[in-house]
């Protein structure tokens, strides 16, 4: 394991909610978790349930949150000398070729795969419970670009990822990748309203932001010591009406530049820096 990642995983670790605070694991009645090969591929040749982690962070990550549920673990020689003392899998050798078709096409996976189940949405109340601001997207539908919002939340302290289940994509090895880890220590809650969520997030003292052009310019200063969730909309399409209209406020962020607009994850990076950055 790194040095960095370390830091960070540990960093994460040490702002979960304590044992006495925090409600009972949401796997607690399925039973002693699962790994290394209980749960084989179909005959097909697809997996019977879950799905596919690859790369060595996400892999990691995955491993080392006890809330994941592990259902097998693949690894090449040389890739699974690594997790040789993993206290949750050990992995099953594998040749590479095998690795290639489990994964997405094109997909760098390190030569390390692990099937998991997904991870149970925590509410928005539970979320509350960990330190930082809470990123909100409004139909932001690539799995790539929300993994590497959720490694952006990480490396800046958000608490939480609010979206709308039904138009946002479900866990995926391509959004485990993007994300870098940062899958397993991020949380992400799934409302069907989000409107609704927003009112609830005001109810409990959040300052709702939501993020646009020709907002006032976005100044973490500003807030104080007031909790904000940062709102971003899809790409060309922005923050829906019903989105906008409830929002304490819209803001845009600093861009001396000749561009008009960032990626979305490249807007939520600059958005989160401007509320972590030091004032002094």
């Amino acid at each position: 394991m790194s040095i960095a990642y370390r830091r960070l995983y540990d960093f994460f670790m040490s702002r979960r909610p304590s044992p006495r605070s925090a409600p009972p694991s949401r796997h607690a009645d399925k039973g002693p978790q699962r790994s290394g090969n209980a749960e084989r591929p179909s005959r097909s040749g697809k997996p019977a349930s879950g799905y596919w982690i690859y790369g060595h962070h996400a892999v990691e990550a995955a491993l080392n949150n006890p809330d994941r549920v592990i259902l097998e673990f693949l690894a090449t020689q040389e890739a699974g000398a690594a997790f040789s003392q993993s206290s949750r899998a050990r992995p099953q050798t594998v040749d590479r070729e095998r690795l290639d078709r489990l994964c997405e096409r094109d997909a760098v996976h390190q030569g390390v795969c692990l099937r998991v189940e997904p991870l149970e949405p925590p509410t928005i109340h539970e979320a509350l419970e960990r330190p930082g601001p809470m990123l909100v997207l409004d139909q932001v539908t690539d799995p790539r670009n929300i993994g590497a919002i959720l490694r952006s939340a990480a490396a800046f302290g958000a608490c939480a990822l609010l979206v709308q289940d039904r138009n946002t994509p479900q866990e995926s090895g391509a959004m485990a990748k993007a994300a870098s880890g940062a899958l397993d220590l991020v949380p992400i809650i799934r409302e069907v309203n989000l409107s609704r969520s927003l009112a609830t997030l005001q109810s409990q003292d959040v300052w709702v932001v939501g993020l646009d052009a020709g907002g006032t310019r976005l100044d973490g200063a500003s807030f104080g010591k007031r909790r904000v969730a940062l709102v971003l909309g899809a790409e060309g399409a922005g923050l829906r009406r019903l989105t906008r209209e409830t929002c304490d406020e819209i803001s845009s962020v600093y861009m001396p530049g000749n561009m008009e607009s960032l990626n979305v994850s490249n807007a939520a990076a600059v958005a989160l820096y401007e509320l972590a950055r030091p004032t002094e």
